[in-house]
């Protein structure tokens, strides 16, 4: 029999049983339970509620049957789960994660005045010279460009035809989606129109990046969080703009993605731009370009923007450098966000080491700013058994196993970089599919995978091995390098060698500062004050290069 009496202690007890069955991912239960709240528990009958319709949905989806089996298990007889939304929720973010994004920004320098967006043709000019020389315009009219469809219906393709149009759908699921061609026929009496989500004749809508195919894990929860909470209630001001940075291959192309998959599902009345940066600089050149035959130009290609709801630019820091197209950038940016319309960015590395005039830093700041870290091996299997699961799905092949220490092997050995890590299980997949070889061991995994990872080389380094070599190359002891001296000497040492750890070995801070005797918070700091220094000094770029080159041939 179930106490009642005891709602939060039985709640507990029935989310420890989740977390313990093999299939589960007991971080993800973490991210997700922990934004359910029980409200009346029986015999046969419980009754939680979500802070959210999205994370209703998702518990629904991803959890609803282990936790009726978990309440069975239990108490030996079948439940009843229902999941409602409060009303009072906290409009998508968890209780334990509102205090960082919800506190007043701090104040920003006034706004850059927005200026005429075509007033100064020497600005024009000096944008088209920041191109590369061949640079082709972005946009382009016909009907074999890729417009990948969001849910099951495409939407038309400009300029179809009356017999229709070529789309291009997606075939693999990931950040490396390969999309093939297929013939659509347009509906007699329908409009060929541009779709209204789509920024131009060249963008890819990749469906397969969503919030549910996007592995929750303790590196990446916060940036998730936030994501979510701007796809649910864009143009929150305490998160617009949002800001997401972290090295390559780590997901963030995908929350972008996910974000305009979720609004175009959810408010399909609303506008949603999602551009790359190489892509803005191209369309803007094209834009130049056509000034002489075309006076709309411009005014076209600033529509193309201002006329979003959601705007997401991602890959910012390829705008370092390039001053009169920051200018162009932030006129939109400035626009849109005094209009209420949200932005969201995306970066390889933190704000503040882009190397841009520093008010349009601070603007990156004035809203919510996150990190994510590479991801720890629980995630990285997390990711491997989706992973499986969607080739299991999408190629109807069932009866294909990958074995477990098989998959803990990939997690433990691969690098960072989340397509690395598809790549591999794949390459594991096809040896077990394509050359017949299901009973593949250990061992064989080991062979085929030696020299798979960009990052293999570096496998065989660890952190004392990167200590001792910035022990060597700054003439001090390993006592002084993990100890409480301060001295300056001392630590800038330490501060480049927990640089050197993040950026070759790949492993989160806090595995970082247990090797450096400090918390994850002071491992942070560092690696972002070396960062910031190298954007400003070319003497320690050659440090750096000079020590990892030293740390591999040694």
């Amino acid at each position: 029999m179930v106490d009642s009496s005891n709602l939060y202690e039985t709640w507990q007890l029935v989310c420890n049983q989740v977390k313990g069955y093999d299939s589960v991912n007991p971080v993800q239960v973490d991210a997700f339970f922990s934004r359910l709240q029980p409200q009346a528990i029986s015999d046969g009958f419980l009754i939680v509620t979500a802070d959210t319709a999205f994370i209703k949905s998702q518990v629904e989806r991803r959890f609803m049957t282990t936790i009726q089996q978990a309440l069975k298990d239990l108490f030996g007889i079948d439940y009843l789960v229902e999941i409602e939304v409060d009303p009072m929720g906290d409009a998508g973010m968890p209780v334990q994660m509102a205090a960082p994004v919800a506190a007043p920004a701090p104040m920003a320098p006034a706004p850059i005045p927005a200026q005429p967006f075509v007033a100064d043709l020497a600005q024009n000019q000096a944008v088209a010279n920041e191109m590369q020389p061949a640079a082709a315009p972005a946009h382009h009219s016909g009907t074999t460009q890729p417009i990948a469809p969001v849910q099951a219906q495409p939407a038309p393709v400009e300029d179809a035809g009356e017999t229709g149009g070529n789309v291009m759908f997606p075939v693999t699921a990931g950040e490396e989606t390969e999309f093939v061609e297929q013939i659509l026929p347009t509906p007699r009496g329908a409009e060929t129109r541009r779709p209204r989500n789509a920024v131009n004749d060249t963008a890819l809508l990749a469906s397969a990046l969503t919030f549910e195919t996007f592995v929750v894990g303790n590196s990446n929860r916060l940036a998730y969080s936030m994501a979510v909470a701007v796809a649910e209630e864009p143009g929150k001001k305490n998160l617009n703009p949002l800001f997401i940075y972290g090295r390559s291959g780590l997901g963030k192309t995908h929350l972008l993605r996910a974000i305009q998959n979720y609004i175009i599902a959810t408010n399909p009345q609303m506008r949603v731009v999602y551009i790359d940066s190489s892509e803005f600089l191209s369309d803007y050149t094209a834009a130049v370009v056509a000034h002489d035959k075309n006076k709309d130009s411009y005014l076209n290609f600033q529509n193309r923007y201002l006329d979003a709801d959601v705007l997401l630019i991602d890959d910012v820091q390829k705008f370092q450098g390039k001053s009169a197209t920051v200018d162009i950038v932030f006129q939109l940016f400035n626009k849109l966000t005094d209009m209420g319309k949200q932005v969201v960015l995306a970066a390889d590395r933190a704000p503040k080491t882009i190397d841009i005039d520093e008010r349009y830093t601070s603007r990156f700041n004035s809203g919510g700013t996150c990190d994510i870290q590479p991801p720890e091996v629980e995630t990285k299997l997390g990711i491997i058994k989706g992973f499986i699961e969607e080739y299991r799905s999408s190629e109807n092949a069932y009866g294909i196993d990958v074995p477990e220490d098989i998959q803990m092997y990939i997690a433990e050995i691969s690098s960072s970089n989340v397509r690395e890590l598809k790549s591999a299980v794949t390459k594991v997949i096809s040896q077990i599919t394509y050359f017949n070889n299901p009973d593949i061991s250990l061992p064989d995994v080991r062979v085929l995978l030696e020299n798979h990872f960009l990052s293999g080389a570096n496998k065989r380094l660890d952190v004392a091995s990167i200590q001792k070599e910035v022990e060597r190359y700054y003439k001090i002891s390993h006592a002084d390098l993990v100890g409480k001296k301060r001295s300056r000497n001392i630590a800038y040492a330490r501060q480049v060698a927990m640089y050197l750890c993040r950026q070759m070995l790949d492993i989160p801070y806090n595995d970082i500062g247990k090797r450096f005797d400090r918390d994850h918070s002071s491992v942070m700091y560092s690696v972002g004050q070396v960062e910031e220094k190298l954007t400003k000094s070319r003497e320690l770029q050659e440090e750096i290069e000079l020590i990892m080159k030293n740390i591999r041939e040694n």
